[in-house]
């Protein structure tokens, strides 16, 4: 009863009162052309193109490899690269991937990853790499770029994905670690939305509190967040939205705002300790000025991962939708937003539904295609997917 409390108080909030339940998942879908560009992968976490065509892809216990292509039957092949400080386990490891947009003049891309210290869990850090000419190897050349993200032993909620945004900053989702206090603490980078200048890793210009006198807090975007798994800049608009993971149920796509406090708080305030995950996740008791979903999965589990709008006229009647993939859920969902960024409608393509295993990254390539990554540890997949 009080989570059926908590989603009406929250449409109150939006001013869809009346709008009744968050849309079902499940609906029909156009049908779509699923593809496997490249198998025999290991947690593939993130994928970005290169100019030249090529893809790079993250793979989450430690190894960059690089696809000839982005059409079925592409060869891969490893990079060698310097991964040895990596702490692959859990959920943590070699994560998210941002392929610098200067890249064809620079080389460079920017991974999000767990670092150790004389053999020690120490932190979750952005680093930044050059690519050799031939892509055969990567050299780092800012490490770390930001650094200092909190880092649980056991890799719990290790978030960490990067996002371009329009104005040529970075959008940086993580993880709370599964620690109850550090979500609401804008001085700890744990269940932040962070902005970055991607050369410097330093705050970005206009960021909310660039005034303060702590240096974490400078980089913070939005705060109140549990696991942020996945960003996508709204195209037409420059909206961000994030994809986070609930406690069990209740994952939320959440619409981005500039110092905004996105509610969840497992501390209740410091009044208790551990990690006490029967709060909400938008808990606007405690903070009635938090920003309530845009939508939640209310007593589904789907474990959203990663997101990503369609663009372009030769999608059709997807064009604009948001594809968020789902490891739990094993299915790609497909959400229709309206001009305020409430989910209005959401269908599952018969084609990605249950089909392929836990889902987990979804990015589009310059030419309009979707792609996206199996996550089951055994023999997974790159994914090419465009309109049926």
């Amino acid at each position: 009863m009080r989570r059926a409390v908590l989603i009406a108080t929250s449409l109150v909030a939006l001013g869809l009162a009346g709008c009744g339940s968050p849309p079902a998942a499940g609906t029909p879908s156009p049908p779509l052309r699923v593809s496997t560009v490249a198998d025999g992968l290991d947690h593939p976490w993130d994928v970005g193109f290169l100019p030249d065509g090529q893809l790079l892809v993250t793979e989450r216990g430690g190894r960059i490899s690089l696809l000839s292509g982005g059409a079925p039957g592409a060869s891969v092949r490893p990079v060698t690269a310097d991964l040895a400080d990596l702490h692959a386990r859990g959920e943590g490891g070699l994560m998210g991937l941002l392929v610098h947009p200067d890249f064809a003049s620079s080389r460079r891309f920017t991974t999000c990853q767990t670092h150790t210290e004389g053999g020690r869990p120490a932190d979750i850090r952005l680093v930044t790499w050059e690519l050799s000419a031939d892509g055969a190897t990567a050299r780092r050349v800012r490490d770390p770029l930001v650094g200092g993200l909190p880092l649980n032993p056991s890799g719990r909620h290790s978030g960490c994905r990067p996002a371009l945004a329009p104005d040529g900053s970075v959008l940086v989702g993580t993880g709370d670690t599964a620690r109850g206090a550090f979500s609401q603490d804008r001085t700890n980078l744990g269940g932040k939305v962070l902005r970055i200048d991607l050369a410097t890793g330093g705050p970005a210009p206009g960021n909310p509190f660039a005034g303060s006198a702590n240096p974490n807090e400078r980089l913070v975007y939005s705060y109140g967040h549990r696991n942020v798994q996945g960003i996508a800049i709204r195209p037409g608009t420059g909206e961000a939205f994030s994809t986070e993971h609930g406690p069990t149920i209740d994952d939320e796509v959440n619409l981005l705002r500039s110092g905004a406090n996105y509610g969840w708080d497992p501390s209740q305030g410091g009044t208790v300790g551990g990690y006490d995950e029967d709060v909400p996740m938008t808990d606007l008791r405690r903070f009635p000025g938090a920003v309530p979903a845009r939508w939640s999965s209310g007593q589904e589990t789907e474990a959203i991962a990663g997101a990503e709008f369609l663009a372009g006229p030769r999608w059709g009647p997807l064009q604009g939708v948001l594809a968020v993939p789902a490891l739990k859920g094993s299915k790609l969902l497909l959400m229709t937003l309206g001009p305020d960024g409430v989910v209005t409608s959401v269908s599952t393509p018969s084609q990605l539904n249950g089909t392929h295993g836990r889902l987990r990254s979804a990015h589009l390539s310059p030419t309009g295609d979707l792609y996206l990554t199996t996550d089951d540890g055994d023999n997974d997949q790159i994914l090419l997917v465009t309109p049926g």
